[in-house]
């Protein structure tokens, strides 16, 4: 297969001067393609003395929006995706490529909880994440938001639409291709310290992956979300009725268990018409 290994940068240059040269050696014939997020520091500098291909972006427009660059510009059958910061191992590649060979579509590097280099509070946010995800596709999902996998490019095109220019990317890929039917698969990967300062900001970036949680119902099935919320707030109107019944000893609907059943029946009704649009997401994903 033709290979083709993405690596968005935004200030890079230390990670990018360890990987880039174990890249060349291991995969002589792959398409290396760095795409610089508006650096401030020498990444550019460091790219052209490993002789690898360059996607420049004029300022930074997130990791997001990186991924979507080097994926329109790659060339490969198969893209590669990892970070630039010397986390993952060039070694590791091997791992997704033998996963492909099985007929997979996409193969994501899973980390394991005491690999994972994030802080306690992003291990746990991850691991709800891989909870809640596995979920709802019924099936375990190792790892949601691993930024180390390889795709089939032509598949990965059909969903660039809905990635957001931000971090969350891994999350959004990995369920559209539950969505749509492809094979996801995922191996083991081990990861490393990250070399120079991490671009994530707990405040900032903490409420965008809290909004992930909802974003994994909107692309895979709304329904399977609001249904049991729909269930659960009606439920309580009518044990409002029957407490306000039993206490009062006449059968009448007060203002709150009216209010209550009227909002589970409208929280139903809405993801019945976001199950419908999330179908119309998809209706366009056949491989081209």
């Amino acid at each position: 297969m033709k290979l083709s290994i993405v690596i968005p940068a935004k200030d890079e240059e230390q990670g990018l001067a360890l990987t880039l040269p174990k890249l060349s050696a291991a995969y002589p014939e792959a398409e290396i393609l760095v795409v610089n997020d508006g650096s401030s520091d020498g990444t550019a500098e460091v790219c052209r003395q490993h002789g690898v291909q360059v996607v420049e972006h004029p300022y930074s427009k997130g990791n997001g929006a990186a991924i979507k660059s080097g994926a329109r510009a790659a060339s490969g059958e198969y893209i590669v995706f990892m970070d630039g910061d010397g986390q993952h191992d060039p070694a590791d590649i091997a791992k997704l490529l033998y996963k492909v060979e099985e007929g997979y579509d996409m193969v994501v590097g899973a980390r394991s909880s005491r690999d994972d280099q994030a802080s306690l509070a992003r291990w746990s946010a991850n691991s709800l994440y891989n909870w809640l995800a596995s979920w709802m596709v019924n099936r375990k999902i190792d790892d949601l938001t691993s930024g180390f996998r390889i795709v089939r490019r032509s598949k990965f095109l059909n969903f660039l639409y809905l990635l957001p220019n931000g971090f969350s990317y891994p999350t959004t890929s990995t369920m559209a291709f539950f969505r749509a039917g492809y094979s996801v698969g995922f191996v083991p990967i081990s990861v490393s310290k990250r070399l120079g300062k991490s671009h994530i900001n707990v405040l900032r970036d903490g409420v965008r992956f809290f909004l992930i949680i909802f974003k994994i119902g909107t692309l895979y099935s709304p329904l399977k979300v609001y249904f049991p919320v729909a269930v659960m707030v009606a439920g309580l109107g009518v044990a409002n009725y029957v407490i306000a019944n039993i206490s009062s000893g006449t059968l009448r609907f007060t203002n709150m268990s009216t209010l209550l059943i009227l909002s589970g029946m409208i929280i139903f009704l809405i993801g019945l018409l976001s199950e419908q649009l999330t179908n119309l997401q998809y209706k366009d994903s056949e491989e081209e």
